[in-house]
This record gives C-alpha cells, structure tokens and sequence, in this order.
C-alpha cells in the first residue's frame, strides 16, 4: 500500500511540476493583457493630456516600452550594469549561464561518468591544480553534462583531463544527437589533446570503445 501511494504521489509531483511554469506564464500574460491599457494610460498622463489619450493608446504604450527596453538590453551595456544586482541580474541572464548559442560554440566531448559510463558534454574550461603551492601533476577539464531534452539545464563536473575525450564533430551533431538521436553523426571523431602522444592517445581511447588507433 505504502509503495503503490508513493508512486501515485510522483505521478502527481510529476504533472505538477510540468504544469506550474506553463500557469505561471498564462497568469503573467492575463495579468498583463488585462492592465496594461490602464497602466498605460496612467503612466501616459503624466505627460500627456487626457484629450489626447484615445482608446488603446495604453496598449501600444505598454508594447513600444518592451520593445524599447528590449533594444536598450540588447544593444547597450545597461545590461551588464544590471547584471551586477543579486536576483535581477540572474533573471536578466547576467553572468555566464548556458545557452543553446553558448554550447554551439563549445568543444563536445566524451567524458566518463563512472569508470563503466561514457556521457556527452562540453568543454568549459581546463584547470590547473596545486597542492601546497606546487603543481599537482594533473589537470582537472570543466564538463558542462546537460540534461536531456532541455541541454540548457546542466550540471558541471571537474574531470581529470586524462578521462575526456575531445570530439572534432560540430556541437549542432551532438545536440541533434542527444535529442533522442533526431539526427546521428555518421562517425564520433575522437581527437587528442595538443601536444598529447600519440601512444598515450591511443591508449586513452581504448577506454571509450576503440581498440585501434589508425596513424
């Protein structure tokens, strides 16, 4: 009994999870739609007379504000001075977060997740490690590992460099990829890290499935 309510009880946690930011955004958009002529009309007044305020000009008010503000994010640093406050700045994509652009332009690669699980990600970034001020002798790689099917909702994970295998396929493969394979890459290419040997490569990449390296 106990398990069979648990299990309804996800089924529920499940749909109101997937419900509660599709409501969000329809009460947003009534709530607008349905005082934006007013508040249009208020802030207009300020400046303009009453007489020369004719029905709906609120409406087309409130729709030039978004845009106009839309240009001035876009185009200008207001933006990145935004940014800087806590919250707002979150919510206006400041700071660097993941985007479907972002990732195009990032290196794919293979990592292994566990010693028996190879995953998709990107490269973020290589980091040098120290241990009392001296170099520790190896070098851990930023993993961006994405969730399927949303990609821009991830984790990071540092991964020892030795363990990730770069990927010469474009990013647009991967992704299409890891949409349920919409489209797949006629071959995954594997390719070594500069100034990487070749036999150290070869011997790394029997770890990801390949027995042979042709040289």
């Amino acid at each position: 009994m106990g398990k069979f309510l648990k299990q309804q009880g996800s089924f529920f946690l499940m749909g109101f999870v997937f419900w509660l930011p599709i409501i969000v955004v329809i009460f947003i958009l009534v709530f607008l739609f349905r005082n934006i002529e007013s508040v249009g009309r208020d802030i207009l007044l300020l400046f303009v007379p009453e007489q020369y305020l004719f029905a709906g000009i609120g409406i087309v008010f409130g729709i030039l504000l978004f845009y106009l503000s839309g240009i001035l994010l876009k185009l200008t640093r207001i933006q990145r001075a935004l940014a800087r406050i806590p919250i707002i700045g979150r919510l206006l994509g400041g700071g660097e977060v993941i985007t479907l652009e972002r990732l195009i332009h990032l290196t794919p690669c293979l990592f292994l997740l566990s010693p028996s699980c190879i995953s998709y990600g990107w490269i973020l970034s290589e980091e040098n490690v120290k241990m009392d001020r001296e170099h520790a002798g190896f070098t851990l790689i930023n993993v961006y590992y994405p969730n399927v099917p949303s990609l821009i909702t991830g984790q990071v994970f540092p991964v020892r460099k030795e363990t990730v295998i770069r990927l010469g396929n474009p990013s647009k493969e991967i992704i299409d990829l890891l949409l349920y394979a919409f489209r797949s890459p006629k071959d995954l290419i594997y390719l070594p890290w500069e100034n990487e040997p070749l036999d150290d490569f070869e011997t790394r990449a029997k770890s990801f499935g390949v027995n042979e390296v042709k040289k």
